[in-house]
Formats: C-alpha cells, sequence, structure tokens
C-alpha cells in the first residue's frame, strides 16, 4: 500500500501554532489540577476522554493511573510507542500565576503538565491529519516522581499487550533557549539508587558512654568513609555521587540513642561503576559498623538504571528535530546528566531515545516572565507554553516519518 506524502515540517508547526490556544487552556487546567504518583485520576480520565473521542482506542489502568491510546492504520508493521509523563510533586506552588495549582502542598514542578499537554496536541493533529501506516501507541505514564511508575506500566504488561520496535519520550529543559532540542546518544541520565542504612547500638546516659555503644560515632565515621569510595574505587574521568541526604540520630544531648538513620543518593552514569558503588558501599558499611560494634540493615528504597539512548534511534531523532527547527536550533550531542529518569527502564526493553526541549533560558522574560529559566523542582517554575506547538509538531513528524509505508 501507499500512503500520501506527509504534510511538510513547516506545515505541521503552523497548524499546531494555530490551534495551539486551545492546548495551552488544557496544559493550565492540568497545571491547577496537580496529582502526586499513582494519584492521578482526574488526569488520566481527561487524557483518556480526549484519545476516545479523537479516535483512539484507549485502555486504562496499566500501572495504577497509566493510559494508552493506540491508533492503527493500514497495513504497515511497524510499532511506535511515545511516553508522557502525568504525575505532580508535593511543593507548595509559588509562581502567583493565575493558573496556579488549586491544592496546597502539590503543584505540577516539573512540567509534566505541559509533556501531557504536548503529546495529546500531536494525538489530535495525528487522528486529524496523519500520514502512516502502523500502529502508534501513546503511553501517558504516572508516578515518574521516584515511584516508578514506568516500572509499574512494564509490569502491568505494557510492551506485551502494546508491542513497541522504538519508544521516545521528551522532557523540558530550563536554562536552553525555549524550543531548542538536544538529544544524546549513549548515556543521557544517570542511575539512581536512595539506600536507607539503619544502625542500631546500645543506648545509654552521656556521661558515662562507656556502657553504651554509640551508633552516632559510627555513623559518622561511615559518612566520612563513603567520601573516598568516589575518589578512590571510582576512574577520576567516570561520574559518580554519592551523597548523604540524611542523618538522623538521638533526640536530647545528654542521651547516646539506639539507633541511627542514614540516607543515601546514589548515582552513576556508567552500569558498572553503578554496581562498583553499590558493592563498595555495602562492604565499607559493614566493616565500619563491625569495627564499633554496631549492627547494621541496609534498604534500597529507590532504584532507577542509567538512561542509555541507543545510537539507531537518536540518529532518527536528531534528523527529525533538524527537520522541524533547522541545525541552529539542534544540540546533537548535549552533555549528560546527573538526574534520573525512569523512562530508563523503557529503555532497558526497547531500543530508543529520550530527548530534551529548551523552557526557557531568562532571554524571553518579558514574554514569559522567567518561570521558564526557572529550575525543575522549584515553587516558581513554569511550563513554558510557547513549546506545546514545537513539542506537538515535533512527535507528529517523528510518528510520520517512523510509520510512512511507501512500499
Amino acid at each position: 500500500m501507499t500512503v500520501a506524502t506527509a504534510e511538510a515540517p513547516h506545515a505541521v508547526l503552523a497548524r499546531l501554532q494555530d490551534g495551539a490556544a486551545a492546548f495551552v487552556a488544557l496544559r493550565r487546567d492540568i497545571h491547577q489540577h496537580p496529582e502526586l504518583g499513582y494519584e492521578e485520576v482526574r488526569t488520566s480520565d481527561l487524557v483518556a476522554e480526549r484519545l476516545a473521542a479523537w479516535g483512539y482506542q484507549v485502555t486504562l489502568g496499566l500501572g495504577g493511573t497509566g493510559v494508552v491510546g493506540q491508533l492503527v492504520r493500514g497495513s504497515g508493521r511497524r510499532r511506535l510507542g511515545l511516553r508522557a509523563d502525568m504525575d505532580a510533586l508535593p511543593i507548595q506552588e509559588a509562581t502567583g500565576l493565575p493558573w496556579a495549582s488549586t491544592h496546597a502542598g502539590r503543584m505540577h514542578a516539573c512540567g509534566h503538565d505541559g509533556h501531557t499537554a504536548m503529546l495529546l496536541a500531536a494525538a489530535r493533529h495525528i487522528a486529524e491529519q496523519g500520514c502512516f501506516s502502523g500502529t502508534l501507541n501513546l503511553i501517558f505514564q504516572p508516578a515518574e516522581e521516584g515511584l516508578g511508575g514506568a516500572k509499574a506500566m512494564m509490569d502491568d504488561g505494557l510492551f506485551e499487550r502494546f508491542p513497541c520496535d522504538a519508544i521516545f519520550a521528551m522532557h523540558n529543559m530550563p536554562g536552553y533557549p525555549q524550543g531548542k532540542l538536544l538529544l544524546r546518544d549513549g548515556p543521557l541520565m544517570a542511575s539512581s539508587d536512595g539506600l536507607t542504612i539503619t544502625l542500631t547500638g546500645k543506648g545509654s546516659h552521656a556521661a558515662v558512654p562507656q556502657h553504651g555503644i554509640d551508633p552516632v560515632v559510627a555513623g559518622s565515621s561511615i559518612v566520612l568513609g563513603l567520601q573516598s569510595i568516589v575518589a578512590r574505587n571510582i576512574d577520576p574521568q567516570a561520574m559518580a555521587v554519592i551523597t548523604v541526604g540524611a542523618f538522623q540520630a538521638g533526640q536530647t544531648h545528654n542521651v547516646i540513642p539506639n539507633e541511627a538513620v542514614l540516607k543515601l543518593s546514589v548515582r552513576a552514569l556508567d552500569r558498572k561503576v553503578r554496581e562498583v558503588l553499590l558493592r563498595r558501599i555495602e562492604e565499607l558499611v559493614d566493616a565500619q559498623a563491625k569495627s564499633f560494634g554496631v549492627a547494621w540493615r541496609m534498604e534500597r528504597v529507590t532504584g532507577y538504571p542509567v538512561l542509555v539512548n541507543t545510537g539507531a534511534e537518536t540518529d532518527f531523532a536528531r534528523r527529525v528535530a533538524t527537520e522541524l527547527v533547522g541545525a541552529a536550533r539542534v544540540e546533537p550531542q548535549t552533555i549528560a546528566l546527573t538526574g534520573s529518569e525512569d523512562f530508563a527502564f523503557m529503555l532497558e526493553q526497547v531500543p530508543g531515545s529520550y530527548l530534551l526541549i529548551g523552557n526557557g533560558d531568562g532571554s524571553d522574560d518579558g514574554v514569559n516572565g522567567g518561570h521558564g529559566a526557572c529550575m525543575v523542582h522549584n515553587p516558581g517554575y513554569d511550563f513554558n507554553d510557547a513549546n506545546l506547538p514545537i513539542g506537538a509538531a515535533y512527535w507528529a513528524l517523528l510518528a510520520e516519518r517512523f510509520l510512512i509505508d511507501s512500499t
């Protein structure tokens, strides 16, 4: 079967710019009603309702509150996945914007409202104007913010029920010019492991420490010892981070407590480096704890792998980006980031690429109010609505280029 020629990039972008107002309103509505991970009931229902109205076969409930919209056309055998995240963060918004969160202590401080709106805008364009032959799976994921919603959807059979030959996702990036597209093959984002180490000693009066076993002293030694792992066990040219984010022990000045708790964030951009870090942390904690006579236990509370983009799919994503915005607005091999993303789980199972879109660098303050340049996870952050037609046009073009059947 031969399908008609796909629209030129400028025509797709112009069409989406003409219809942007509706999706700006949609994005701001989602922003006003943020929902935390696995609680995205209103957002999921909104997404499902829109997709169904545009002719997608909709499946609800994957990973709890995840949504998949599938559109099949023609006889093409290729299958594409596009993913957007939906969850908000437990942060009190301080933007003062008219569309600020109406829920105390919750806000879209990472732009997932914008990611959802971009993919929905693309979904409508593809349904009404898209030219392709094959299967398009639009994946709206819950609980990206440290709760592993990607893995939850996969555990519910995401790729068994909706097989994909390639999968792509996009995240806004403050600090870069609005609309600039940034890509990278290989490792783009770090692994992230959250460890909780509990040290159990023997409490006593502070005046007679010889009658106790002090977990605070043991914990202090462990904190210092952990710093040697990156300095002495990891290649200096490799990225590795061990951060002790919390050290909790005792309640008052004259009591040696029974217990001390350390909470660690561990990050790497290489799978083997990650393995070394986790092994050496356990070895060091064990040795230090024994030397002070305290018992210990360790719990891994989070664990995201390194996000690794595959070469062929990233090359394809670069070509689409250049076609849409021109080479001057594309960074073909951007720097790797020490943040993490659970899309990494999907890329372990399906080849694909994760790219970034500039949310603003402050040069557009007069238009954007400076909120686009504010870093994510900050009470003053807001998604830059000027990215909605660009992001949607990118998804529409990528889908057509990947699925078009010219046989």
